[in-house]
């Protein structure tokens, strides 16, 4: 979309703003970041999609999320990562911060400006985007300030923690007050849009698409019910056009202006490059089944192979391959980011998937097979390649008992996660544990393992093994300013294995 080009003015515009707000940079009663007098609260719009696609796929949840489904493991020369890796005490501050201070303040802003109703698009489209981001917030840490959170204004500076159950309960509430509004003849300037360019009707669908996420991520709870989420679906349109940043936008020379995983990379940092190399659970799987994929995601380790490395695996002398090198002296695949990668918010192979599933677990398998392949389709799309997987490949759908379609709906929803939505693969993993975890010892039978470990499996951490008892990471620890700023705070977590409510599902 060349149109994206010049929406990028709009930022720079908003950024000079911000920047000359405060006249006097000794008034320590003026924050200079803060635009406290706004022209037009549509301004606000741009930077509110752009901090949500960067946080999506930035420091804390695009690496946390990679590290943490088994997309990557740590490389054995480096050490930025190994905290992920090893299961140690990370809380993702920088993700918490830009998205309450940063991304729902903002939002509030513009809904607080347009309550009346008079620029019922703009409102529509902020409280939908608030709506996704306190979802994302709750997945991840579970329990947080919610009911009375970024009122500071009104004298709360101690806001409770309010239970996971209950957030989702008043996001749903929200979502259908949202879905009420008529917006026959509402209007959203494109120019500050920079999802769907003003597109009221896409909206609704997103709106509608994020309400079925919200639904479906219940599934494992007493707060399920698959019949009405199945007359949901029935009765509404959803996403068809993915939610995103399009990869026009970034300007790859220019610092700021990149995608951020290439930001990371090119930005002088080169954390791609010297840290994230291909998990062996994650590129066997691709390598097995011929998925095209698989070229857009990796470099080859040499020539035209490509190879992944045991996850959270650091101190191995073994030669596992019988190559003649040390496991650690081996060439790895790293992972792929062209220049001009789209940034997701929500893509229509997630919300296909999600239909999927409903009706997966309605028994209608004709259903369910046409939403799988119209996910497995997308995504392909997504990654420009044509190959046909679902009518003779690994993608064929394949009827089975209703978890067996789970299974396969959720496989390849994994792999379609990947380079776009890190943190929804991990909150997916999590939800309906798939890909399984193994119980193979890879320190202790290592060789055995190199050569036998089921593809299509996740391993545990061998140098994090015992830290969570053998268990998977579940969700992050809370920020520190979260808890020593907060009267009301709850005790921190014991580690990173707690689960959030719905995280319900047998298995690890």
């Amino acid at each position: 979309m060349r149109i994206m080009k010049k929406y990028i003015t709009v930022l720079f515009a908003l950024g000079l703003l911000l920047a000359t707000g405060c006249k006097d940079y000794l008034d320590v009663n003026h924050d200079p970041n803060y635009l406290e007098e706004i022209p037009d609260a549509k301004v606000l719009l741009p930077g509110a999609e752009v901090a949500i696609g960067n946080n999506l796929m930035g420091w804390d949840f695009g690496f946390g999320g990679g590290y943490w489904v088994q997309y990557w493991t740590q490389n054995y020369t480096a050490s930025q990562f190994k905290t992920l890796c090893e299961y140690e005490e990370v809380e993702f501050a920088t993700a918490y911060q830009d998205l309450t201070a940063g991304v729902l303040t903002d939002l509030k802003r513009i809904k607080t400006t347009t309550a009346d109703l008079e620029d019922k698009g703009l409102y529509f489209v902020a409280e939908a985007l608030s709506i996704f981001t306190w979802q994302l917030l709750t997945d991840v840490w579970g329990d947080i300030p919610y009911s009375e959170a970024l009122k500071g204004d009104e004298g709360i500076f101690n806001p409770k923690f309010d239970e996971g159950q209950a957030i989702y309960q008043d996001l749903l509430n929200r979502v259908d007050e949202l879905l009420k509004i008529d917006l026959e003849n509402a209007t959203l300037d494109e120019e500050y849009d920079f999802v769907y360019a003003g597109d009221l009707e896409e909206w609704v669908r997103f709106a509608n698409s994020l309400k079925l996420k919200l639904m479906l991520r219940l599934s494992e709870t007493d707060q399920y019910n698959n019949a009405l989420t199945l007359a949901f679906v029935e009765a509404n349109d959803f996403l068809e056009t993915s939610a995103m940043i399009s990869g026009d936008t970034w300007s790859d020379g220019v610092e700021g202006k990149r995608h951020p995983m290439r930001e990371f990379q090119q930005g002088g940092a080169n954390y791609l490059s010297t840290n994230v190399i291909a998990c062996k659970s994650f590129i066997d799987y691709l390598k097995k089944n011929n998925d095209p994929r698989m070229a857009t995601l990796f470099s080859p380790a040499s020539g035209s192979l490509y190879e992944g490395a045991f996850f959270g695996d650091f101190d191995s002398k073994e030669d596992s391959n019988g190559n003649g090198k040390s496991d650690q002296e081996d060439a790895y695949s790293q992972a792929r980011f062209t220049a001009d990668m789209d940034l997701i918010i929500m893509s229509d192979w997630e919300v296909n998937f999600y239909i999927a599933e409903v009706y997966a677990r309605a028994g209608n398998t004709a259903n369910a097979k046409e939403y799988y392949e119209a996910g497995v389709k997308a995504s392909l799309k997504q990654h420009g390649v044509t190959n046909d997987i679902i009518t003779d490949g690994y993608a064929k759908w394949v009827n089975g008992t209703q978890e067996e379609n789970i299974k396969q709906i959720a496989m390849q929803k994994w792999v379609a996660y990947a380079n776009y939505q890190h943190i929804e693969a991990f909150f997916e993993r999590n939800r309906l544990k798939y890909p399984s975890v193994n119980e193979i010892d890879i320190k202790k039978d290592r060789k055995t393992a190199y050569m036998n470990f089921p593809v299509g499996e996740l391993t545990i951490s061998v140098n994090g093994r015992a830290k969570l008892n053998g268990n998977l990471p579940q969700s992050p620890l809370y920020p520190p300013a979260v808890l020593t700023r907060n009267a009301n705070a709850l005790p921190q977590k014991a580690n990173v294995g707690e689960k959030v409510w719905w995280n319900k599902k047998t298995g690890k």
